[in-house]
């Protein structure tokens, strides 16, 4: 079964052109979804992959953009069609999965992507240790400084009358705008007072 895909920006309201050209190519059935390129959800392509679900299946979309979100997103979407059997049809850019040709295609893009992964880690890497030279550390910056953890310890150790912790977690949170995991986090960290004097 030929399923047609195809997606209109926003921005962009006429899909009968596309839907034209799904119709033209012979699609059974066709999907159409109204949304950017960079949204993650697409119910229309959702319901597609489903159509298209058994070996000998092609899923026809007008051009490569239509599909995928980044180059990544596509290569994991043609990996998937792949595995269940599924050819993957461009109409303007002439690719077919189900030949040659179109499945050296994608290999090329996901080289192409793992090449691309692999330059944006050594830069990473490289960005990181000349920080490090310099005398940088990477992460967050702390939220509370020595003297902020040290006065969140003592607000925390401070007991009234009956042996009660004087302020809540919250309430020491609050203090230093901060959430509450966030002093766990350092009270985790900074000895109580009763564990100096011992």
């Amino acid at each position: 079964m030929r399923i047609g895909y195809g997606r209109v920006s926003t921005r962009d309201q006429h899909p009968e052109a596309q839907h034209d050209a799904l119709t033209a190519a012979g699609c059974e059935q066709i999907y159409l979804d109204h949304a950017s390129g960079k949204l993650a959800r697409r119910p229309e392509l959702d319901k597609a992959l489903v159509a298209a679900g058994r070996t000998g299946d092609q899923l026809i979309i007008t051009k490569l953009d239509r599909l995928g979100r980044s180059l990544e997103h596509l290569i994991d979407l043609s990996n998937d069609l792949q595995q269940r059997g599924v050819d993957l049809v461009v109409l303007d850019q002439g690719i077919d999965t189900s030949t040659a040709v179109g499945r050296m295609f994608f290999q090329i893009l996901g080289a192409i992507a793992e090449f691309e992964h692999a330059l944006m880690s050594e830069r990473t890497r490289d960005g990181l240790a000349a920080a490090r030279e310099r005398g940088r550390t990477g992460g967050q910056k702390p939220k509370l400084g020595t003297r902020q953890a040290k006065m969140a310890r003592q607000m925390y150790d401070e007991t009234d009358d009956h042996g009660r912790h004087r302020y809540t977690v919250a309430q020491i949170a609050a203090e230093f705008g901060v959430t509450r995991p966030t002093i766990y986090r350092y009270l985790d960290q900074a000895p109580s007072a009763e564990s100096v004097v011992s």
